[in-house]
């Protein structure tokens, strides 16, 4: 026995005592902890949101549900429809105007940008002033989705708990990704699909160390959700079967008449952004504008207020016509769009979750026409084109598909949905080259699916690796050769590199920019490949221990 732990103690001390003092040091288990609280604090902070929507609608339909079309039924008056959402964008519109820097309320694209720039920091009142916003347009009526400003909201929370400790940069990033699985996995009941969402389209990449603590937050706010609101997902549907393995060719065509409609749909949000932008008006009367738009198409078609989830459930159990079902595929299209460029609150995912279910059941209504002995039921084909025209406009093609098993719990339709998935999110790489959210911040001058050194250059700046002036220097400053291109702290990498490139100096004087004659540093060419190599080698660290 004692030769056996003389043994052992080599083993432990060269082996394991590393890895855990490693642990120790990037701080794993107060990370967990803190994921676990955020995790808990999200799931409420999403109920809350919810209740919230609902309270609101319950001010003007008397019903705080979501069941918009199903209490309008009831003996309510046509200009209501007409005016309660304009009312709601003088609201939206005036807390813009006056409580929000950013003039618009922020969604995912946000938090996409806080992790990439901002070492996942998001400021905590402009987060909750966003989720207000939101929760009083949609329920108004605007036609968005409510998981985007839960995503957001929960990014905020993360990012308000993290602040209070002296973390990483990378582990502000991971926190900030339980924050985002917490608020999918609290939304859906869905937390497989939460964890793969964070992943994939925040972090951007499936570290381990990642991994674990967002699996922690996920889990935690579906049973703060399970808890309060059953245990049931989003969608309540009957079972489905594939009738025909011949029909798999059939699911293929779906996924190209999905991708179809998900090009279609960003471009008609970009128009309408576009044309938005080019209208001049005060802040404050665009949501009222765009509320009375909205409401004029919900007169005829309410099914396109407010999240649109009864809408959804209708098209899955097979309730649509399918002159109906085009028809609202083409006015959600519309409202969302407008609903997006007035800046209500609001975001895209209900939406396009909305827009496959009218596309695969209008495809299934088609194809049981066309081959009655080989086609499934139309529910059936509105939940693989649910899945596949919300991958191609999310850019999530992961964890929509892990969406579509945990709303069905059925290996065959995830099977039938992949191939789908696949060729929709490929056609919308095609035509777009980027997802609705990437488009978003391609509008900010942000191209983020190019890769972190796209990014790195922009966010790393002269004054980060300028070298000061030194006491000589300051009381006798060196002559600037008058051809030698000028930086000021400000200025970014990318901007430095650039001249560097195009001048043959191995260092580049640093003025000040209010008064270009008055030289604060230099420069040096190393120094500043030295800073971009140290950046990439740190990213790629991150996202792959």
């Amino acid at each position: 026995m004692p030769d056996l732990i003389s043994r052992l103690l080599p083993f432990v001390g060269g082996r394991i005592a590393p890895n855990m003092r490693k642990m120790q040091d990037d701080r794993q288990p107060l990370i967990w902890l803190l994921a676990a609280v955020i995790g808990t604090v999200v799931g409420y902070a999403v109920w809350g949101f919810r209740v919230t929507i609902g309270n609101v609608q319950e001010l003007w339909l008397g019903d705080p549900s979501h069941d918009v079309v199903a209490t309008l039924a009831a003996d309510k008056p046509w200009w209501l429809v007409l005016i309660v959402p304009a009312l709601g964008g003088l609201l939206v519109g005036l807390f813009l105007q006056y409580a929000l820097p950013k003039r618009r309320p922020e969604g995912v694209a946000d938090v996409i940008e806080a992790r990439a720039l901002g070492g996942g920091r998001i400021n905590f009142m402009h987060g909750l002033g966003s989720a207000l916003v939101s929760a009083v347009s949609l329920g108004a009526g605007a036609s968005a989705g409510r998981e985007g400003p839960a995503v957001h909201l929960g990014a905020t929370l993360a990012s308000g708990i993290d602040r209070h400790f002296r973390l990483s940069a990378a582990a502000k990033r991971t926190l900030l990704g339980c924050g985002v699985a917490a608020a999918v996995s609290a939304s859906f009941n869905a937390p497989i699909a939460g964890v793969l969402f964070a992943l994939e389209v925040v972090l951007g990449h499936y570290a381990l160390s990642a991994f674990i603590p967002i699996v922690i937050a996920s889990v935690g706010a579906t049973l703060v959700t399970r808890n309060h609101l059953g245990d049931f997902p989003a969608f309540i549907l009957p079972h489905y079967q594939i009738e025909s393995y011949w029909e798999f060719p059939a699911f293929a065509i779906l996924g190209i008449t999905c991708g179809a409609v998900a090009i279609c749909f960003q471009f008609v949000a970009m128009g309408a952004d576009w044309s938005a932008r080019r209208v001049t008006m005060p802040l404050w009367l665009r949501p009222v504008i765009g509320g009375v738009l909205i409401g004029a198409i919900g007169v005829f078609l309410p099914e396109i207020l407010g999240v649109g989830y009864e809408a959804t459930n209708a098209a899955l159990t097979q309730r649509f016509s399918l002159i109906m079902l085009l028809a609202l595929l083409v006015a959600k299209t519309v409202a969302t769009a407008i609903t997006l460029a007035s800046r209500f609150g609001g975001g895209v995912f209900s939406p396009s979750l909305y827009l496959g279910a009218m596309t695969g059941g209008a495809f299934g209504i088609i194809a049981a026409s066309v081959f009655p002995e080989y086609a499934s039921s139309n529910g059936l084909y509105a939940i693989v084109g649910m899945g596949a025209v919300a991958a191609a406009i999310l850019g999530a093609p992961i964890s929509t598909a892990l969406i579509v098993f945990e709303l069905t719990q059925d290996y065959e339709v995830v099977i039938a949905a992949l191939p789908a998935i696949s060729l929709a999110s490929g056609m919308m790489q095609a035509f777009h080259g980027q997802s609705f959210f990437h488009w978003q911040l391609s509008q900010r001058g942000l191209f983020l699916q190019e890769g972190p050194h796209q990014h790195i250059v922009r966010e790393i700046h002269v004054r980060d690796f300028m070298v000061p002036l030194s006491d000589e220097e300051r009381a006798e400053p060196p002559e600037r050769d008058d051809e030698m291109p000028l930086l000021t702290p400000e200025d970014t990498l990318s901007a430095a590199l650039r001249a560097f490139d195009t001048a043959s100096y191995t260092r580049i004087a640093v003025v000040d920019g209010s008064d270009t004659s008055k030289t604060l540093g230099w420069a040096e060419r190393v120094a500043a490949l030295d800073t971009y190599n140290k950046a990439l080698v740190d990213a790629h660290v991150e996202e792959h221990r």
